[in-house]
């Protein structure tokens, strides 16, 4: 069984309406194509594109052509962010039953990780993402859980927004081991999350 079905990316893609505004390269292409240079490494639209045209045999059985620069730049501007989450939620609960029961985990209670990462942004272009005067970003806040070292929860907010604003959303099973920074440090949080 294929790790990421294309009957059911294209059943989201339905759902979603993600194919609205395509212009001609479809979703699909769109995702092999940011696969492939996740995978790749691949830095450029034409790092990308040259790679998938070097491999266009091999594309064939995927169903798509090796697409053009013009064609992926417009596609990576306009993201379809509600098919790629709908993949990423229909992915998720297959990956963390692969992976649950390969390695036996040391701790007898359940231990999650909390952190942040600031991810820069150019102010001239993302001026929602308020961080400093000639800077944007966002922060990524993820939830690691190391049971199957698979992320379970992440929110992306404003690269200004403390740490602690967006752990007073979590709540945890009981027994769970928390592991954090200093960047969330409340003691009254603390002492809610010891009486859960």
């Amino acid at each position: 069984m294929p790790v990421i079905s294309r009957a059911d990316f294209q059943k989201a893609v339905k759902e979603t309406k993600a194919e609205r505004h395509a212009r001609g390269f479809t979703c699909w292409g769109q995702f092999v194509a940011m696969v492939f240079s996740q995978l790749g490494r691949a830095h450029s639209l034409r790092e990308i594109t040259g790679g998938l045209r070097s491999c266009e045999g091999k594309l064939k059985h995927l169903g798509i052509n090796a697409p053009n620069r013009s064609s992926l730049a417009y596609a990576n501007e306009h993201p379809p962010w509600k098919l790629y989450q709908k993949v990423f939620l229909q992915l998720l609960p297959r990956c963390q039953t692969q992976v649950q029961g390969k390695k036996k985990f040391r701790f007898k209670n359940k231990l999650v990780n909390i952190n942040s990462t600031i991810i820069d942004l150019s102010a001239t272009l993302f001026d929602w993402a308020k961080f400093r005067w000639t800077k944007g970003a966002v922060k990524l806040h993820l939830l690691l859980d190391h049971g199957g070292y698979l992320p379970t929860f992440a929110v992306i907010s404003e690269g200004k927004v403390a740490d602690i604003k967006v752990v007073m959303e979590f709540s945890f099973g009981p027994g769970t081991i928390v592991v954090d920074d200093r960047g969330y440090t409340d003691y009254q949080l603390w002492g809610q999350w010891t009486s859960q």
